[in-house]
């Protein structure tokens, strides 16, 4: 959508006093954890942009709040598994050759979004050491919360979502549909059975030497997650509202995913692929 189009679309500028107002009217509390999932143009023009989105979640979560967002890295996958767009066989070799290690500061980040982004240039934001599927945040848990994400536990316990799960997290889905939410994938890490994937591989440094490494984790797929969501809905407390013109949904971490375990078992015919 072009910038024209948007501020088509916006009655009055949005900014960081105005975000900052509906994000405490969802119901965002001061020292909350909370993981966000957002569009910045579905907000409406911004006066700032993603800089002033990311200024007023920090704003209403303070110094003692943390807050999370995705920094997964599709650009560093196995080019043999490319599909949007694939690559020609004869690259693949030479991408896997000389693909930079992941860099924790400077790997950009792949259809995470402009306020995704804009979180992760902070510097006082910290970065999990996963190449593919890391993780930012900012605030009290934030060295907790991205230390040792193993390579091949993406969404497991022991990541980044794990430690939100524990730690009583919300999601706040900003302009974005549960397809986004990417805790579900920790429900499914949870049922038991789960099949794997095919064997992936990266680009990161051993010992201080950039080495192509491969990788194994579950088969994870979100195609039912809108519908895993809309199901959540029917029997559990949700808050909606709106920031700008963006539809918001906040949730709480631990009962929708437990939920969502839930449902993957008795809906998904996965086992059938084992």
């Amino acid at each position: 959508m072009s910038e024209q189009n948007i501020i088509n679309k916006t009655k009055s500028p949005n900014t960081i006093k105005t975000i900052r107002k509906e994000l405490r009217e969802l119901g965002i509390k001061k020292d909350e954890i909370l993981i966000v999932h957002s569009s910045l143009s579905s907000i409406g023009w911004v006066c700032g942009g993603a800089q002033a989105v990311v200024s007023a979640l920090l704003e209403v979560l303070g110094e003692k709040g943390t807050l999370v967002m995705p920094a997964h890295s599709g650009d560093w996958t196995d080019p043999a598994n490319w599909s949007n767009p694939p690559v020609p066989k004869e690259w693949i070799p030479i991408i896997r050759e000389n693909m930079p290690a992941f860099d924790k500061r400077m790997t950009p980040t792949r259809g995470m979004g402009k306020i995704a982004d804009t979180f992760r240039t902070l510097p006082e934001t910290l970065r999990s050491n996963h190449p593919v599927v890391s993780f930012c945040a900012h605030g009290k848990h934030a060295a907790y919360i991205t230390k040792d994400h193993p390579l091949e536990d993406h969404f497991g316990m022991n990541t980044p979502l794990g430690k939100l799960y524990e730690l009583r997290a919300k999601i706040l889905l900003l302009g974005v549909p549960y397809d986004n939410c990417t805790a579900f994938h920790l429900a499914e890490t949870m049922v038991e059975g789960f099949p794997l994937g095919e064997k992936s591989g990266t680009s990161i440094l051993v010992d201080g030497k950039r080495e192509w490494v491969e990788f194994r984790t579950i088969d994870y797929c979100s195609d039912d997650f809108s519908q895993i969501g809309a199901d959540y809905e029917k029997s559990n407390p949700v808050k909606k509202g709106k920031i700008g013109n963006a539809d918001c949904t906040l949730i709480d971490m631990r009962d929708s995913v437990d939920f969502a375990a839930r449902w993957i078992t008795e809906n998904r015919d996965y086992k059938s692929s084992l």
